[in-house]
């Protein structure tokens, strides 16, 4: 079964601040204080409280930059086996996601791999490991825009607070980052609120020009930032990833549809007879029944085959779609 619930469930207030980082991850306390209504000592309080101890981490990347090739694994494992098979898919650097079925029988995992060439990991590999039963590997073909975890939004901002928030879109062409930006964004990979000062000591160079080719990137819409936090710490326990069976005229409505709802923090199409996937974070086994009978019912998806995350054993510790 999924994780039972944790008592320390993140508050309403916090919450709204940690939505208000997902529409902007360098955002001051002082904008989040005055969007969202809140005293800016409180403010400054909380974000230093969520931020230092690791609760929330922000990371940024390059905007403007296409998703990388990658496979959807599902493997088929003797029941016991399943951790050892885990972790040494986890210990791979071209492996960001790797999640236990709640069976315990089943691993589900992405791999970062070019579709043109065999890969040794899906043809070799596995398929010589003793406790695998079975591999099943489907090319990513398409990632849907707003349904990646990046563009995941917790849903308890009002548009207008949303709104306010968001960065505005580019005024000026992108262009592309030179090697100084490079070097810029390659410093805010990891901590994407990292100050002028601190991103200068970590590059070499002058403050001055760190502060005005970080605001030339923001306008340019080549500083994205991405906020990593447990969802359950959010109140939501169940992580479901669901594989559907989708007419492929009416593929790319229904993975934008589907990349809009507020439990969705995934919509990818793929090679195979399940060619609709999609990743949900729920409250509880209650709610993703809701979900499947009455947000998925009503599309007219034939066949949903449905894998639940007993555990996460890894999530991109940076953006990763």
């Amino acid at each position: 079964m999924p994780d039972e619930p944790i008592e320390d469930v993140l508050g309403l207030r916090d919450q709204r601040l940690i939505a208000a980082l997902q529409c902007d991850g360098r955002l001051t306390a002082e904008r989040a204080a005055e969007v969202l209504g809140l005293n800016v000592r409180v403010v400054h309080r909380r974000l230093a409280a969520l931020l230092g101890s690791g609760t929330v981490r922000v990371s940024a990347r390059a905007g403007g930059t296409a998703f990388p090739p990658g496979m959807l694994l599902r493997i088929k494992v003797l029941r016991g086996k399943a951790e050892t098979v885990a972790r040494a898919l986890a210990e791979r650097d071209d492996v960001p996601y790797v999640d236990l079925s709640a069976g315990g029988d089943e691993i589900g995992a992405v791999l970062l791999a070019d579709p043109g060439a065999p890969n040794r990991l899906v043809f070799r590999q596995l398929p010589a490991t003793g406790s695998v039963l079975s591999v099943d590997a489907q090319t990513v073909l398409h990632v849907f825009e707003g349904g990646t975890a990046a563009d995941w939004r917790l849903d308890v901002l009002t548009p207008a607070e949303r709104a306010a928030l968001t960065p505005a879109l580019p005024r000026v062409p992108a262009g592309a980052p030179d090697g100084t930006d490079r070097g810029i964004l390659a410093a805010l990979a990891e901590d994407g609120r990292a100050t002028a000062a601190v991103v200068a000591r970590r590059t070499g160079g002058a403050e001055s020009t760190v502060r005005r080719r970080l605001a030339s990137l923001r306008e340019r819409g080549l500083l994205l930032t991405e906020v990593h936090v447990d969802a359950r710490r959010l109140g939501l326990y169940v992580d479901a990833n669901l594989g559907m069976r989708v007419p492929p005229g009416e593929l790319d409505a229904l993975g934008r549809r589907l990349a809009g709802h507020p439990a969705v923090h995934g919509v990818l199409a793929t090679t195979g007879a399940a060619n609709l996937h999609v990743a949900v974070w729920l409250p509880g086994l209650a709610d993703l029944y809701a979900f499947l009978t009455r947000d998925i019912g009503g599309l007219g998806i034939p066949s949903v085959d449905t894998f639940l995350v007993g555990r996460a054993v890894k999530r991109p510790t940076g953006p990763a779609w």
